[in-house]
């Protein structure tokens, strides 16, 4: 057994603290035979520190496309010659989406908007959709609409939104490469006001962006340091007419290595299976991954990507014994 398997042993699953950088690497690095034993480990530390419900969400876009930042990963951005256009959801679509999401199972929500930050047009139509939605589907609500100020952060408070979603993306040495039009900091800034706010933290990125395997320790560890709630991990699905649409997909055994880095480095954060992994995983390397730390899928389809069919993530977690996180009773 490596040595640092011995010492995540110890020190995550024994005593409930994260690997620090060097550590997250030194698992990054495995050689494909240790791979097992690692994702065996993430298993046993998930299960120790968060139990073993599944927390299921849905997202939908409210805005999709023509945002004005240049993140290279992405298709909405107005700047690329990508094949999403700008369109708006109507309240009763958004309404009809949050029902079908809660029939899944799901406990959670989320809305999402392709824009730098929120504009007044936009939180007039989220403070509308979000009433709409409590008043007609039992689900948490959560949201991603970019970069916030002090006031839109309350205005979200007093709405009930449950959760914010801002992705790190990637790790802050790396971030100049992918995005900019805005800094890692900026975006910092409003993870920070989010957690002082009360709303929950939602904060991960997108791994095969063309960053180092350093780069990842990096990030995981980051993202350690900011301790969110939750951690979507994403995985490069190149997107035609974006600068990273020719990147290489990320090899399976290196996202599933990832996946244990990540829960050997949050031991109690909520680990959620993103956009990606039906290219980089497929049906084994789903299972293997929850099976190996994941705790939290998105089920269904993502903002401009397919994902599998709902009933194929549940019925797996149905075999697998991994019971459906409840929805709260404090809504």
């Amino acid at each position: 057994m490596p040595e640092i398997l011995d010492r995540a042993r110890a020190q995550v699953l024994g005593e409930g603290v994260g690997l620090d950088e060097a550590g997250v690497l030194a698992v990054l690095r495995l050689a494909d035979e240790h791979l097992p034993a690692a994702l065996q480990l993430a298993h046993d530390v998930r299960m120790r520190w968060c139990g073993p419900e599944v927390e299921v969400e849905g997202i939908v876009s409210l805005k999709t496309g023509g945002c004005p930042e240049d993140c290279h990963f992405c298709s909405q951005s107005g700047l690329f010659a990508s094949p999403v256009r700008s369109v708006w959801l109507d309240i009763p679509s958004l309404v009809e989406a949050a029902k079908q999401t809660a029939k899944t199972g799901a406990t959670e929500f989320c809305i999402v908007a392709a824009v730098r930050g929120p504009d007044a047009r936009l939180m007039k139509q989220m403070r509308e959709g979000v009433a709409a939605i409590r008043a007609e589907v039992d689900i948490q609500v959560a949201a991603s609409l970019g970069m916030l100020n002090q006031e839109q952060v309350d205005e979200l408070v007093d709405m009930g939104v449950h959760r914010y979603n801002h992705n790190l993306e990637t790790c802050r040495s790396y971030f100049p490469n992918v995005v900019t039009t805005h800094s890692f900091e900026e975006r910092w800034e409003t993870l920070r006001m989010v957690r002082e706010s009360g709303m929950e933290v939602c904060c991960g990125g997108i791994l095969g962006l063309g960053e180092s395997v350093e780069q990842r320790a990096e990030f995981a560890a980051q993202l350690a340091e900011l301790d969110p709630h939750e951690v979507p991990m994403n995985f490069l699905n190149p997107r035609p007419g974006t600068p990273l649409g020719d990147q290489p997909v990320v090899e399976g055994k290196d996202a599933l290595r990832a996946i244990a880095a990540f829960r050997l480095a949050m031991p109690r954060t909520i680990l959620r299976f993103a956009g990606g992994r039906e290219i980089t995983l497929g049906d084994l390397g789903t299972r293997d991954g929850l099976l190996g730390g994941i705790n939290a899928v998105i089920v269904g389809n993502y903002l401009t990507t397919l994902g599998r069919p709902a009933d194929a993530d549940l019925a797996l977690l149905d075999e697998l014994k991994m019971p459906v996180k409840a929805l709260s009773a404090t809504l």
